[in-house]
């Protein structure tokens, strides 16, 4: 049994793809971003990753995730097949105004990056208590001061 077969057009496909990606966008950190509930939660597939290397930071509405991956073979050792992206990866996203950044919080499990944003309390919907006035109401119109006759 071998563990190598050569191909020459998957390795070459291979070369291409690892030259273009960078013009191509992220190429080891696949995202899966969803809402549930009161918070949008993103996955960020990191498999390989030692969670010291990866590093999250926000500015203001933009969240910039980092992550290095190191090969896993030592000095010495004879290569004989490497498909697995290494080095440093970087994915940035934007978030809405409408969610509490402060709170973001980050997990790291079975080579998965789970981030999880809270919508901001102000962006919450509320229930608007509705005053009911009896005959002889006034109301205030938008922009004045003085109140006028319902």
């Amino acid at each position: 049994m071998t563990l190598m077969r050569f191909d020459p057009f998957r390795d070459l496909e291979r070369l291409t793809d690892q030259a273009l990606a960078g013009s191509r966008g992220p190429r080891a950190m696949p995202m899966e971003a969803f809402r549930r509930d009161d918070e949008f939660v993103v996955g960020l597939d990191l498999p390989g990753v030692d969670p010291a290397d990866v590093d999250v930071t926000v500015e203001r509405n933009v969240v910039t995730v980092r992550a290095r991956r190191s090969p896993l073979r030592r000095e010495g050792d004879e290569l004989l097949v490497d498909e697995r992206p290494q080095g440093e990866f970087s994915r940035q996203f934007f978030l809405g105004d409408n969610l509490d950044t402060a709170r973001l919080s980050a997990d790291f499990a079975h080579g998965v990056l789970m981030l999880t944003i809270p919508v901001a309390e102000a962006s919450k919907p509320r229930k608007v208590e509705i005053d009911s006035h009896k005959a002889g109401s006034r109301t205030i119109e938008t922009g004045s001061t003085e109140p006028a006759n319902a």
